[in-house]
């Protein structure tokens, strides 16, 4: 029916056992008239078994979700651009996934790009093949080490690649930057998520990063090749990192730092909005939850006190003695720095860290002899502004390498380190465990269910394990951490979620792109990042689109008397906070703004005891300090200007409601999908009921039951409760136009309509008397079909509409909007007679449908469509659009309105 001149097949006539000749659609039999119930729900199920929809966003057919106004202006620009070249950086939490889903979806079904690639960090390949699947009904082939021998035994042949044969794939980005052949054999439309880890780095670090950024370059120096970059951070604060981003989008925008951008060349290429610019976009209220953060602080028992002094102690000591040693000395510095990280973390990250350095285990890469320190060593103590996903692992390397000629009494002291940490376990002595578990029992009682963010494994596996002690039953506590595979921690989450009182404990593996909201609702901070943007990362889990609670509630516990807590908190997490209560949106801390911590460990550790209260002041005052201010502040200057600028005013909401005022009609919207389940249920002998829970349904699947065990396997039992306003719930299953269940019944209720002799109660064809009309009127239902070419690859395509023709054989106008009306507004007033009579006014109405009867329907709705294609590529030079339509249309359904009063 569609597709390009090479996709044609031959047919050998000689070898078919019967002529070959065009197929007709026969018009209903009036012998079989029903219900006008009937017709409703035939027209319903007409419109929601659509895929190939005829309107201008062709996509909308296959895609599950319901998007928001907001989310289609991406795709409009997406739509006047050839090749495609785009920049989604919209806010934290908004929607890019379901933007950029939607490009993919619609580039495709259009033909303009036979092939996807969406390129990720592992740890989110699952969460978008999941994605491509549920919302937007693309099954993706994952490329990740473990998956890729099952993948190779489904090719058809030795001599294919798995690089191309599959349509559409999810690979880990770091799987593929170093295989030459995918680059060969790379799909034509490729997303790259989180892209922001991709950009140039600075000379001076990410080696892994410019390995990215080079195969990225690659795949965009093809100039046909579609590429759609997503991130949320665009601008990490190296202004040449964010013009290498806009260099893949087009070469010319990697200009030179003292070059200025062309703004208005990079204006149709950049979409960047708050979500106060979306939140009621169009009139249309997207429910984005606010988000209540406190800080919750702590004071370090006299045992802990102690121990920390000691420590200090010995880590001051440890710098002191390698004084002009040169490296040595910096090796030393980053030991210390370790071990005072870990032993504020927890004891038990203290007794890791502890224990390594004792036993001399090696679990990290360390540093040559003649390697600079700072630079080994610095990425796995710290957390570098411009590094990807921090590692969660005890920075024990630093600690292995000063351990190589440790002295008798060193490990003497280091070894009642160990023991006094082993003995704080426990909120007894632990404040900070203590407080947190206060926190986390207010929060279960408020129904909340909280993500309790660590710096460390030790430290997350300590604290779910203290939290489950202390909490009990029927709270229920689980720790996931960079130990676990993305498998594993996709278990241990579904496993968890089965709980109503439920705590995830975390580290940072799961603080970037994962998608927690539909379970979770709370964040507390256990350890103090010491990067500002991973609170925003951590606490985007939650707050962000899509979450059904109003109010998300964040925690930040902080040690009073832990100085280094005190001046990160103060110089850096409080500065962010404020910038985003502000502004509306998390401005990354500039880059460098780890040497500020540098600089308070500094001083910790070149202070002496009791000094360490007074640490922060004057800090303010601190030269470092002071730099990073002003460029943190011209930072936010910066996004303001940039957001501005490009939050897409250009394209009005008036320009896309022209486009959004069909789809409902012609589709069918969540309501719609609403009253047909609930029509047809009813007629396959099930039911689907109201719930004590606004917008959640409880579904009965009566004689369906088999067919929906046998299309949704992950149903697990029924009746089920279902929801049709796209807002993930736990325990509750979101119904969408293209969820296997709706499938299910479409096409049960259109075998029955469509059937030789038709069930009463699922007829084509009905009639009715009523005071809605002058003059005997049929209400059609029509399914027209298509073939639109806009000069790539001819498509298929079809849609539903509603028809109103009277006995005189007037259309009434406009087509669509009249015959809906009078759809709505008919009710019977009076009884024929008898079903003969009925069936009379139905045989009347076929004959009414004789010679070109469809003529004006199928040029107006053929006019319409090929200006809504014209509108959405109007800047495409050149571009050939023919819409073609197949005639006559299918008559799905007849309803005969007999004009009449209520007898």
């Amino acid at each position: 029916m569609d597709g390009r001149e090479a996709d044609a097949v031959g047919i050998a006539l000689k070898l078919e056992p019967r002529t070959l000749q065009a197929a007709t659609y026969s018009l209903p039999d009036p012998a079989f008239a029903g219900d006008r119930g009937g017709q409703t729900l035939l027209r319903d199920a007409a419109r929601f078994a659509l895929r190939s929809g005829a309107g201008p966003f062709r996509s909308v057919g296959q895609v599950a979700v319901t998007p928001r106004p907001y989310q289609f202006v991406p795709l409009i620009m997406a739509l006047r651009h050839e090749p495609v070249r785009l920049l989604i950086a919209d806010d934290v939490g908004v929607g890019k996934t379901i933007e950029a889903g939607l490009i993919a979806r619609e580039l495709l079904d259009r033909g303009i790009a036979r092939r996807l690639a969406v390129l990720c960090p592992p740890h989110l390949c699952e969460q978008w093949e999941q994605e491509l699947a549920e919302k937007f009904n693309l099954e993706a082939a994952v490329f990740q080490p473990g998956r890729i021998a099952r993948l190779e035994k489904l090719l058809p042949r030795r001599d294919v690649s798995i690089y191309q044969h599959f349509r559409v794939v999810v690979a880990s980005i770091d799987y593929v930057k170093t295989r030459e052949s995918f680059l060969q054999d790379a799909p034509d439309l490729v997303i790259v998520d989180e892209a922001h880890a991709s950009a140039r780095p600075r000379s001076d670090r990410g080696a892994s990063q410019h390995q990215r950024y080079e195969f990225l370059r690659r795949l965009s120096a093809k100039p046909d090749r579609h590429l759609i970059l997503v991130t949320a951070t665009p601008h990490s604060g190296i202004e040449e990192s964010y013009r290498s981003l806009l260099g893949l989008l087009d070469p010319a925008f990697d200009r030179p730092i003292g070059q200025p951008l062309d703004r208005k060349a990079l204006l149709p290429h950049v979409v960047q909005r708050r979500r106060a610019d979306v939140q009621r976009w169009m009139g249309a209220d997207t429910a984005f939850p606010k988000r209540e953060a406190v800080e919750d602080n702590y004071l370090m028992s006299p045992a802990y006190t102690a121990l920390y002094e000691r420590v200090l102690d010995y880590c001051r000591e440890s710098v002191a003695a390698s004084t002009g040693q040169g490296n040595q000395q910096r090796v030393r510095y980053w030991a210390a720095i370790a071990i005072l990280r870990c032993v504020l973390s927890s004891p038990t990250a203290a007794g890791a860290v502890l224990t390594n350095r004792l036993e001399g285990f090696d679990l990290g890469p360390g540093a040559d002899d003649d390697a600079d320190p700072d630079a080994a060593y610095s990425p796995q103590v710290m957390e570098l502004t411009s590094e990807e996903l921090a590692t969660d692992f005890a920075p024990s390397a630093p600690i292995e390498d000063a351990a190589a000629r440790m002295a008798s009494p060193e490990q003497k002291r280091l070894m009642a380190f160990l023991r006094d940490a082993s003995k704080l376990a426990g909120p007894k002595n632990d404040a900070k465990l203590a407080k947190t578990l206060e926190l986390v029992r207010g929060l279960l009682k408020e129904t909340y269910r909280p993500i309790v963010f660590c710096r460390f494994i030790a430290t997350a596996n300590y604290v779910a394990e203290q939290l489950q002690k202390e909490l009990g039953k029927p709270g229920r506590v689980v720790a996931v951490t960079g130990e676990h595979s993305d498998e594993e921690r996709r278990e241990r989450i579904a496993d968890l979620v089965d709980d109503e009182q439920r705590v995830l404990v975390a580290t940072d593996c799961l603080s970037e792109g994962v998608n927690l909201q539909q379970h979770f609702d709370a964040v507390v901070h256990y350890d103090l990042p010491w990067n500002p943007n991973r609170l925003e990362q951590r606490e985007g889990r939650v707050d962000r689109f899509g979450q059904e609670r109003k109010v998300v509630r964040t925690h930040l516990v902080y040690g009073v008397n832990n100085a280094i807590d005190l001046t990160v908190l103060d110089v850096l997490i409080r500065k962010a906070r404020t910038i985003r209560e502000s502004t509306g949106i998390a401005v990354p801390v500039p880059v460098h703004s780890e040497q500020v911590v540098q600089a308070v460990i500094d001083r910790v550790l070149l202070q002496g005891r009791g000094a360490t209260r007074q640490l922060g002041l004057g800090l303010d005052q601190d030269g470092q300090v002071l730099q990073l201010m002003n460029e943190w502040d011209n930072a936010v200057s910066r996004e303001k200007e940039i957001r501005g600028y490009f939050n897409q005013e250009g394209i009005r909401p008036d320009e896309v409601a022209i486009e959004l005022r069909e789809l409902e009609p012609a589709l069918g919207g969540p309501g719609d999908l609403h009253r047909f389940l609930a029509n047809a249920m009813q007629r396959f002998g099930g039911d689907l009921r109201d719930t004590r829970k606004p917008g959640v349904f409880e579904l009965l699947p009566g004689s369906l039951e088999d067919e929906f065990r046998r299309r949704a396997p992950k149903v697990k039992r029924f009746p089920v409760h279902v929801a049709f306003d796209g807002t993930p719930r736990d325990g509750v299953l979101a119904l969408g136009r293209t969820h296997p269940i709706v499938a299910a019944v479409t096409d049960a209720v259109l075998a029955k309509a469509l059937s030789l002799e038709p069930e009463p109660l699922f007829a084509r064809s009905s009639a009715f008397v009523t005071d809605a009309v002058k003059e005997m009127t049929l209400l059609l239902t029509l399914r027209l079909r298509y073939l639109i070419d806009e000069g790539a690859t001819p498509q298929f395509a079809e849609e539903v509409i509603m028809a109103a023709i009277t006995e005189r054989g007037e259309l009434l106008m406009p087509i669509v909007d009249s015959a809906g009306r009078l759809a709505e507004t008919a009710k019977p007033v009076a009884n024929f007679a008898n079903a003969d009579e009925r069936e009379r006014y139905v045989r009347k109405g076929v004959e009414l449908l004789d010679g070109n009867w469809y003529r004006p329907i199928v040029d107006e709705r053929v006019g319409m469509l090929t200006d809504a294609h014209r509108r959405l590529r109007q800047a495409i030079r050149g571009s050939k659009l023919d819409v073609r339509a197949h005639e006559p249309p299918d008559v799905l359904g007849l309803t005969v309105l007999v004009p009449g009063v209520a007898r």
